[in-house]
């Protein structure tokens, strides 16, 4: 295959960006569009160029570090993949490909494709854990949780945080991911005691960092690579609201 790239170019957080051209030449289209990347910065060092920065880790769709834009869709065409998992013969020969860095201002760009998304760290930081002391692993079985209820929260727990959903959001919201994060602990009894100051904090931390409001249209499910549902969302907002009515009554 050959195909012709436009990628963002920026030499550092406070320079000007814009998009290069490049050629990616006699590529397989069983290469993930991470190693098609791969092999153009091999060219591009041969040549004594500085090579495209892009973040990754596991290539294997579950670390959420290997998020790019692509085509103008986060993570690319394919549905519920990783751009790591995107492989090349879902594009044609002779294909433009443009490859764009998450935009959002609670996720600035370092250089070229590589955003800096600490801001979902402190807002896990926050409250997104149990503090509880449990000492050895405990029984599986020792506390019962209902199957579907089970299931509810282990969907949730399948979020990455990868950001493809800031990415899609008109307003850069948030709300999937902390919706997720809040979900998969209210659900389950080890996370009960800590519900109320939980989702209190996680959500004042996210409006701390400059994400903008979820107006409920869909853009982040519709590209998480998860399949994370917004019903995530709407059991934030019911945590929130019963972590302020909890907090009044003390």
């Amino acid at each position: 295959m050959n195909l012709k790239l436009l990628i963002w170019r920026q030499a550092k957080h406070d320079a000007p960006g814009k998009i290069v051209e490049y050629r990616a030449a006699d590529v397989s289209p069983d290469m993930s569009l991470l190693e098609m990347l791969d092999v153009v910065n091999e060219g591009l060092i041969a040549r004594g160029e500085d090579p495209i920065a892009f973040d990754s880790d596991c290539r294997e769709g579950i670390c959420g570090m290997c998020s790019l834009v692509v085509n103008g869709v986060p993570h690319g065409p394919q549905h519920a993949t990783t751009v790591c998992q995107l492989h090349l013969r879902h594009f044609h020969d002779g294909e433009t490909i443009t490859i764009e860095p998450w935009r959002a201002r609670a996720f600035p760009v370092q250089k070229d494709l590589i955003v800096d998304r600490s801001a979902f760290d402190r807002i896990i930081a926050a409250g997104g854990y149990v503090s509880v002391n449990t000492g050895g692993a405990p029984e599986a079985n020792a506390i019962p949780v209902p199957k579907d209820v089970a299931e509810r929260a282990m969907d949730a727990a399948a979020c990455i945080g990868c950001g493809a959903c800031v990415a899609a959001c008109k307003n850069a919201s948030a709300a999937l991911f902390v919706g997720a994060k809040i979900a998969h602990l209210a659900l389950l009894p080890q996370g009960h005691p800590e519900r109320a100051r939980r989702a209190d904090a996680m959500v004042r931390q996210m409006d701390a960092e400059g994400f903008g409001n979820c107006s409920n249209e869909g853009e982040c499910e519709a590209v998480c690579p998860k399949e994370i549902s917004i019903a995530s969302i709407a059991r934030m907002r019911r945590e929130y609201i019963r972590a302020l009515v909890v907090g009044r009554r003390k």
